[in-house]
């Protein structure tokens, strides 16, 4: 299956529905861009960018072929508890490889900090780097299972129709004057299945894909996923050997004014990431 297949099968935002999205004052397009054609050429980019993060787990998922510290609950008995996210109460993480946070908890919540982390390098615009790539799924997963992903993520991330349809060029930079965006940004975990040296742990997160800047036709959306991520304690850490995503669950977006071009590239450029801990 190509990452188009992929991506055509996963129905990225199209299905939803519901997000609505206001433009900036003087009703222009969004960014100021050149997108012009009516509904249909706006579908036609919408099926191109906006399920991107669909094709950067798609391009992972091409090479994969081949103890509670949380306060009590407080109020009233009759509604399911929760605990609040928090550090696990084992020795923080301090360790860092590749500029990915690294040595957690051997237990469940470590597990849930790992895939939170994980994530965030996986779904980064520093996978479109070789370089990078190669230091984060080196990082990220079991050393048997990196070393047979390496040569099939290079070709599924330098695809030059892929980075065509993303705007990118045939080394993975954006166009002159504007931003490449491409972020993960977790929301909540969840341990489904553990044992002493194994977990599977859910992410739920929202992601930013696409350009920012006057003239952009593929401007930064948001879109909602789940991954399914299959861990295995190895050399006393967390790491990556399977994973499955899904769509959702997605909130009802607000009616809200999209950014000037301006303020989204700011937004990116001045407000950095974090470190996930639970």
């Amino acid at each position: 299956m190509s990452l188009g297949d992929e991506h055509q099968a996963s129905g990225g935002y199209g299905g939803t529905g519901q997000t609505r999205t206001r433009l900036p004052e003087g009703g222009g397009d969004v960014y100021g861009g050149a997108r012009r054609g009516g509904r249909t050429s706006s579908s036609r980019s919408l099926v191109t960018v906006v399920g991107v993060v669909v094709l950067l787990i798609a391009a992972i998922a091409f090479a994969n072929r081949g103890g509670d510290d949380s306060p009590e609950a407080t109020g009233t008995t009759d509604k399911p508890e929760t605990s609040a996210t928090a550090p696990s109460g084992e020795r923080p993480v301090k360790a860092v490889a590749g500029g990915i946070p690294t040595g957690y908890a051997h237990d469940e919540q470590g597990a849930q900090s790992a895939a939170a982390n994980y994530s965030v390098a996986l779904g980064s615009a520093d996978m479109f780097d070789k370089a990078r790539r190669h230091e984060i799924v080196s990082t990220v997963y079991a050393p048997d299972v990196a070393a047979a992903r390496l040569t099939d993520l290079d070709k599924a991330y330098s695809s030059e129709g892929f980075l065509t349809n993303i705007g990118l060029d045939k080394n993975g930079r954006a166009p002159a004057g504007q931003t490449f965006v491409s972020r993960v940004v977790p929301v909540g975990t969840k341990v489904t299945a553990s044992s002493a040296d194994s977990a599977t742990v859910e992410v739920w997160y929202t992601s930013l894909f696409g350009l920012s800047g006057e003239n952009s036709t593929n401007p930064v959306t948001e879109s909602w996923y789940t991954t399914t991520y299959q861990l295995k304690w190895v050399d006393n850490d967390w790491k990556v050997t399977d994973f499955q995503q899904k769509d959702g669950p997605v909130p009802v977006g607000r009616d809200q004014r999209a950014s000037t071009a301006d303020d989204m590239t700011k937004a990116v450029e001045e407000y950095g990431g974090f470190t996930y801990a639970r």
